[in-house]
């Protein structure tokens, strides 16, 4: 048993590959998990039909779908442009409606973005999710749904599974949240806040703002359709009730989904070029070209696309995170190969993530033969040599992605649940390979086991 309790029995495990030689590759990401999962909120309650094009195919993005067809809304796929998948055409309905049961799985966006939506269907509609997620932070949002005239029952729990006794409106007005343990309590107030009756005035109390950037995705979205959210003081925001404008909106590329690819050119001494990378983006994923630049990567831009290659020097870092806690698990697997130590900071609300993932990264990094030490908001790094042995992906997408990105450079790494990754990226395993058969000396392509044998 490691971290949080997690202790599966697996059935196989997956053999990451290893890097021969440097990787020279250019590789295509498909859409945002966080954009895609936002836009499909603001369809689905926009005045008229609209288009997402290049959407994320994905489980989380699944997810939504599914949850916001609980709700009465209609989406049909369409061929589009995207490698990945198709687009998603989206027709709301006159009314939400209620009456069904909405299964968020392990995707936090559905839990804090469709339960307001919730309160605005025509009937109860039920919350649950799967077993590793319902620890997830829900109380905020539980509360700050009461305080805006919404009926909740959670059964004393403040967390999933519970039931929203929908009226076919929310009066809306002034609340106040703590929202330190997940920005999403924001955006999913702020998302649903156009169709309140008397709009939104929302006040965080805490005592600091994980993930802002996906605070300022979510206000950037909203401006796109016409919705407008002034900012009277820091960590408050006021929405005036009205319309969501219908649109077509193109989906960038998922940065924090490129994080792994991007760090495979650092650990190998190689390079890794992501085309169509946004010049200017929301995303968390766009501190990566200066993270990675302090930590001696060379990162450059040309025709549309982002190019990092390996430095002489792999530095060590002192980093507050608080703004791209997602990219934690990448870089801690970073910095274990690093000159000198690294410290990450401004995190401790990724333990409230898929696992706890401070402690996850610590356990099995320790596992392998590496040193590293949980603080109360962060986790420090000290390079050591590495061995082989199973890595636990705890059912997290960005853990089963470090156990591969290590693996790149240590021989006999194992990641006991690959199939974690399909939550935002289905085909990491086939980007992987594709990156792999681009190095020099040819290729190596991951393969599983059976765990008995």
């Amino acid at each position: 048993m490691r971290a949080d309790g997690y202790s599966p029995a697996p059935t196989s495990v997956w053999t990451a590959p290893g890097a021969d030689g440097p990787i020279h590759a250019t590789l295509a990401m498909p859409g945002s998990k966080s954009l895609t999962n936002r836009e499909l909120v603001l369809a689905a309650i926009a005045e008229g039909s609209g288009r997402l094009l290049a959407p994320l195919p994905s489980e989380d993005s699944s997810r939504m779908v599914e949850a916001l067809g609980v709700l009465g809304i209609d989406i049909t796929s369409d061929a589009g442009e995207s490698a990945f998948g198709d687009d998603l055409i989206v027709n709301p309905p006159h009314a939400l409606r209620g009456g069904g049961t909405v299964d968020c799985g392990q995707a936090g966006t559905v839990m804090r973005f469709v339960t307001p939506l919730a309160g605005l269907a025509d009937g109860d509609v039920s919350f649950t999710a799967h077993e590793s997620a319902l620890h997830r932070p829900m109380g905020e949002m539980i509360s700050a749904l009461r305080d805006l005239g919404v009926d909740v029952d959670d059964g004393g729990s403040w967390s999933l599974p519970f039931t929203v006794r929908g009226r076919g409106h929310i009066r809306g007005g002034e609340v106040t949240i703590d929202a330190s343990a997940s920005s999403q309590f924001v955006s999913g107030l702020l998302l649903a806040a156009p169709r309140f009756d008397v709009g939104l005035h929302l006040i965080h109390t805490g005592e600091r703002l994980p993930s802002v950037p996906h605070i300022d995705m979510t206000i950037d979205a909203l401006a796109r359709r016409g919705v407008r959210v002034e900012r009277p003081a820091p960590n408050e925001w006021v929405v005036a009730a009205g319309g969501v404008r219908a649109k077509d909106v193109r989906i960038e590329p998922d940065l924090s989904n490129a994080a792994p690819f991007l760090a495979a050119a650092v650990i190998t001494g190689g390079t890794v070029s992501i085309p169509g990378w946004p010049p200017h983006s929301t995303q968390p994923g766009a501190l990566l070209t200066d993270i990675l630049s302090l930590m001696g990567a060379r990162v450059s831009r040309r025709g549309g696309a982002l190019t990092v290659a390996a430095g002489p020097h792999l530095h060590g870092v002192d980093l507050d995170l608080s703004a791209a806690g997602e990219l934690t698990p990448t870089l801690v697997g970073l910095a274990a190969f690093a000159e000198t130590p690294s410290t990450f900071h401004g995190i401790g609300h990724i333990r409230r993530h898929e696992t706890d993932r401070l402690a996850a990264l610590a356990s099995e990094l320790r596992a392998l033969g590496g040193e590293a030490e949980e603080l109360p908001d962060g986790i420090r790094v000290v390079p050591r040599p590495l061995h082989g042995g199973l890595w636990r992906a705890y059912h997290d997408h960005r853990m089963a992605t470090t156990g591969a990105l290590i693996g790149l450079a240590v021989p006999g790494v194992e990641v006991d649940d690959i199939g974690a990754t399909a939550k935002t990226l289905p085909q990491f395993t086939d980007l992987w390979d594709l990156m792999l058969a681009k190095e020099d000396g040819g290729s190596s392509t991951g393969t599983v086991r059976d765990v008995a044998s």
